[in-house]
């Protein structure tokens, strides 16, 4: 049977397009189109697999609301108007949210397999625009990290087009490079990890392995060694700390003098070395060491930070846990502000999930720029801060209401040093009953399911 694909506009009416006009003012205010008109925004809906009774039922049940949309089948026309039409999708590999919701609710309402859903966002810009505008417009509103431009002819086909690899790539030779000739390699390939990092990598296959490694494997290791993964910058080893004189030179080197002593009582000459992590944690640890953690609870299963503490249950005591956690996405919140922050918050409250409790409040602080900065005084190869702060904030926000968890406290801190480099923490707290949270160690002839 020829797979059908289906194609459906959704546009919010007039009264309740609130998105489109914070663009309209948005591309007129910060980027100057002052011939800019109106702007429409269409959600447009590929689908295939469904019958032609599930698709009308679907219509106004899953793509859209009688109340507050306008649905078009097949077609949406723009004869009577002038202006420029624009088809944004995120990249092949990328989640895209809606279309994941669509599929599954397609789903619930058909009670057969998930159908494919394929989504794009249409926007109108009606008015008289150069060509030089309208590249401008695409340059604001498509962030190529994440995603494309779409192409406006429906396919024939959702189903992936995949083709086979090719064999993977192996570095012949590289466990010979020279020093220079491997500096050289990091260079080209683009790698995030240090020639340092990469010399030992050399070693290893040319020591251990024997063999040349594949540029697959050499990608890998790039990524689980980055600063996003290992937080190489919190662990990079300190050898000396000069404190330069200024008003609060006594008060560092207090402080620094106190860190060293504690560092003394804890480690006892182990020779641990100074990084910014040791820093953070050396006073848990000297608390720890001193007895004085006693409701600390210890797992080798979880990632926050638990305590065990009794509290009233229907006026009777009861063992709690309670857990703490909080997450940085600096880089990835200023390259992709929307799913960064979305993601720094989902990461905050991954950990305490993972410990069985259950997650009650969070928090956020982010730093900025000034998000009035014209977008013509954005840095090169930087995204407008208007456009972080703006899209941060909403990443933050959708995966808190999905998950059914509050933020009582908000502080977005603004600051010309936050230009360079975007800010975004994400803490939580949760609770569990003790009772609720098993803590076993896997046996040999376990099942996993």
């Amino acid at each position: 049977m020829e797979e059908q694909v289906r194609r459906v506009f959704v546009e919010k009416k007039a009264e309740f397009a609130v998105e489109a006009e914070k663009l309209l003012f948005d591309l007129r205010e910060n980027l100057g189109i002052s011939g800019l008109e109106k702007v429409r925004i269409i959600n447009r809906y590929d689908v295939s697999g469904l019958t032609d009774a599930e698709y009308q039922a679907a219509r106004y049940t899953v793509f859209a609301e009688p109340p507050v949309d306008l649905l078009y089948d097949e077609s949406l026309s723009f004869d009577q108007e002038k202006g420029r039409l624009l088809a944004v999708e995120y990249l092949p590999g990328q989640y895209d949210q809606r279309a994941d919701s669509a599929a599954q609710c397609l789903q619930i309402l058909t009670e057969k397999e998930r159908p494919l859903v394929r989504v794009a966002t249409l926007f109108f810009f009606a008015g008289e625009l150069t060509n030089e505008e309208f590249e401008k417009i695409k340059e604001y509103s498509v962030n190529p990290v994440e995603s494309r431009e779409a192409a406006l002819e429906k396919p024939s086909s959702l189903e992936a087009q995949l083709t086979m690899p090719a064999n993977v790539l192996v570095l012949k030779g590289f466990t010979n490079l020279s020093p220079a000739e491997l500096a050289d390699f990091c260079d080209q390939k683009g790698l995030a990890m240090s020639l340092a990092d990469l010399e030992f990598c050399q070693r290893y296959f040319r020591d251990e392995e024997g063999r040349d490694p594949s540029i697959t494997e050499i990608k890998v290791i790039d990524t689980y060694w980055s600063d996003h993964c290992r937080h190489t910058t919190f662990l990079t080893e300190i050898n000396k700390v000069d404190i330069q004189p200024g008003p609060y030179t006594a008060l560092f080197e207090r402080v620094y003098a106190h860190y060293q002593n504690s560092r003394q009582f804890v480690y006892q000459e182990k020779g641990k070395p100074v990084c910014l992590m040791d820093l953070a944690t050396i006073a848990m640890k000297e608390l720890k060491k001193q007895g004085k953690l006693p409701d600390l609870d210890e797992s080798e299963e979880i990632n926050a930070c638990s305590i065990a503490v009794t509290a009233e249950v229907d006026g009777k005591p009861e063992e709690w846990l309670v857990m703490f956690k909080n997450e940085t996405h600096n880089h990835p919140t200023e390259i992709e502000p929307f799913g960064g922050a979305a993601t720094c918050l989902g990461g905050a409250i991954r950990d305490p999930l993972s410990g069985r409790s259950y997650v009650y409040q969070a928090m956020r602080v982010t730093g900025s720029g000034d998000p009035r900065t014209k977008i013509a005084d954005t840095l090169p190869g930087k995204l407008p801060q208007r456009k972080i702060t703006n899209g941060a904030a909403a990443g933050y926000s959708s995966y808190g209401n999905q998950i059914g968890l509050a933020t009582g406290q908000v502080a977005e801190v603004y600051h010309p040093d936050f230009v360079a480099k975007r800010m975004e923490i994400g803490a939580v707290i949760g609770a569990a009953p003790r009772a609720n949270a098993g803590r076993q160690q896997p046996e040999p002839g376990d099942i996993i399911s």
